[in-house]
Order: structure tokens, then C-alpha cells, then sequence
């Protein structure tokens, strides 16, 4: 493959600091929450909604495309990312990508990504696949989530060599309990021009301190278990223990502490925040807002 390299592209949509998480669609919350949510959104000035094609076996895309039927021609519609899961193939990101626009009802997606890493993202062939999206005019930006700092520079180093399109968008865990967008990939990202958007501002609901005595019933660690073996680590139980003790000092709760920790980190473009009702969303926004510098200085000592 002999293509010269695309001109480095940047996301075709504006960017919102906050953007909607939708994995507790279909799931924790049915259709009229979550419209009472994405509702909210758009009131708040939230231009992204993120779904993915494996959140509750596509129902949380089949919501938001509802929403957006219902809803009609929006003044300010947001834009709609979604994430395709392992096997890649050919087949699969054609088939995948296709499936996924007629559950949101879209006839372009605004951002696709890969979910995961996987062996496969090294196949050219599967990288012209996701490439061809962009260039037939059905894929507006391509992304990946969940890739380590060597992953992401193997993948664009890959990209470059085939001269195809590159990625602009990385999709990691980042909070103050998992840190996945530490320095070095926030300074590679910047210097290729990857946007960083990054998701779980409270840990699945870990930092707000709700499992120091033991998972709760009903929660996302109890309908999630896989979020267990993630922050019921050592290093994760010590931040939390220090988030608690400067929660009872400064007299602000776990939750709002750990949204701004995660809302106010340099480099990252936008944090999708997720929940149950809009008050979820209107807390994310008063830590966005926090701005006592004592406060802020013992957060970035944890």
C-alpha cells in the first residue's frame, strides 16, 4: 500500500469539557431516565453522547437513537460516538459499524471507535477497514479506548506506514483511583494531535466511598463484578482512604473531591460523566466550577 499520508484531522465536532456516558442504559436505567438524562444534557450544553455497540447488547444505542427520533431536528444536536468490540475483522467492522448505525439511526457516525486492543489492530487489513469508514464518508473521526501508551504508539506508527487515516481520538479510565492517562501519553497525544477523553470520573461509583464496607447491592460493582478486580487494589484502596480523610476535613464529599480531581486534570479534552438521574450531570458541573485553591492543592497532592 502505497497511499501518501492524510493531512493529521481533528475531531468535526465541538468538544464539550463534560460529555453523556450511556453504559447505564438499558441497564441500571430504562428509556425514560435515560431521556430524562440526555434531555439534560442538551440543557447543560453537553455536545457528546458515548455509547458502544456491547453496552447492554446494543440497548443503550437503541435509546439514544430513539432519543434522537424523538427528539427531531435538535438547534444544537449532539454528536454520537460508539465503540465496536473484539473479533476485528473485515467482516466484523463492516457488519459491526452497520448494526450500529441502524440502532442510533444515523446514516454517518460522528465518532467510532475500537473498544479494546486487540491483536488484530495490527492486521493493515483491518486497519484499511476502519480507514475506509472515514474516506467512504460514513465515519466522521476514528478512535481508540482502552490502550496502553505502547499500544497507542505502535498503532500510529502502524498507521503512518500504511498512509492511512489516523486515529484522533484516545478513550481511556482515568480517575484518582486507575490513572490511565498519566503524563507520557497525555505529551505523546498532544504531540500528534489526539484528542483524550476520559471516562469513570468516580470509579463506577468506588470513590464515592460506598464500598468501604463492602459492595453495595444493586450497585454497578454488584450488576458489574469485573469492576472489582480493577480498584479493590492496594494502590487504589490508599487514594481512597486519603480521599476520605480529606473529605472530612475540608467538608466536601468523596464524589464532588473525585469529579474535580477528574474534571480539572491538564490534557484531557472532555470526561464523560454517566448516572442515573440529572443530578448526576448537575454534580459533575459544580466540580468543573470548584475553584478554592486550597481544595485544589490537596487534590493534587493524593
Amino acid at each position: 500500500m502505497n497511499r501518501q499520508p492524510p493531512a493529521p484531522q481533528s475531531l468535526h465536532f465541538p468538544l464539550s469539557r463534560i460529555s453523556l456516558g450511556s453504559a447505564t442504559f438499558g441497564r441500571e436505567i430504562d428509556s425514560n431516565a435515560a431521556f430524562a438524562m440526555m434531555d439534560h444534557a442538551v440543557a447543560r450544553g453537553i455536545a457528546l453522547f458515548d455509547t458502544a455497540a456491547n453496552y447492554s447488547g446494543g440497548t443503550s444505542e437503541r435509546i439514544i437513537g430513539q432519543w434522537l427520533a424523538a427528539r427531531g431536528a435538535l438547534s444544537a444536536r449532539p454528536a454520537v460516538a460508539t465503540k465496536l468490540f473484539p473479533p476485528y475483522t473485515t467482516a466484523t467492522i463492516e457488519s459491526g459499524t452497520a448494526a450500529s448505525m441502524q440502532r442510533l439511526g444515523v446514516e454517518i457516525l460522528d465518532l467510532l471507535y475500537l473498544h479494546k486492543w486487540d491483536a488484530a489492530v495490527e492486521s493493515p487489513a483491518v486497519l484499511s477497514a476502519f480507514d475506509r469508514l472515514v474516506r467512504t464518508g460514513r465515519v466522521r473521526s476514528i478512535g481508540v479506548s482502552n490502550f496502553t501508551g505502547g499500544q497507542l504508539r505502535d498503532l500510529i506508527l502502524l498507521q503512518k506506514r500504511l498512509g492511512i487515516v489516523p486515529i484522533t481520538v484516545l478513550q481511556n479510565n482515568h480517575n484518582l483511583a486507575v490513572r490511565e492517562c498519566e503524563a507520557p501519553i497525555r505529551e505523546f497525544c498532544s504531540s500528534e494531535g489526539i484528542t483524550i477523553i476520559s471516562y469513570s470520573p468516580l470509579g463506577a461509583g468506588y470513590l464515592t466511598g460506598k464500598h468501604i464496607g463492602g459492595v453495595q447491592p444493586g450497585s454497578r460493582f454488584d450488576v458489574m463484578p469485573g469492576h472489582q478486580a480493577i480498584y479493590l487494589q492496594p494502590d487504589s484502596e490508599a487514594r481512597l482512604r486519603r480521599l476520605a480523610d480529606l473529605s472530612a476535613r475540608c467538608s466536601r464529599s468523596m464524589s464532588h473531591l473525585a469529579l474535580v480531581w477528574a474534571l480539572q486534570q491538564p490534557g484531557i479534552g472532555s470526561t464523560l460523566v454517566g448516572g442515573r438521574t440529572p443530578g448526576h450531570i448537575d454534580q459533575a458541573f459544580a466540580a468543573l466550577a470548584e475553584q478554592d485553591p486550597a481544595v485544589l492543592q490537596e487534590l493534587a497532592m493524593l
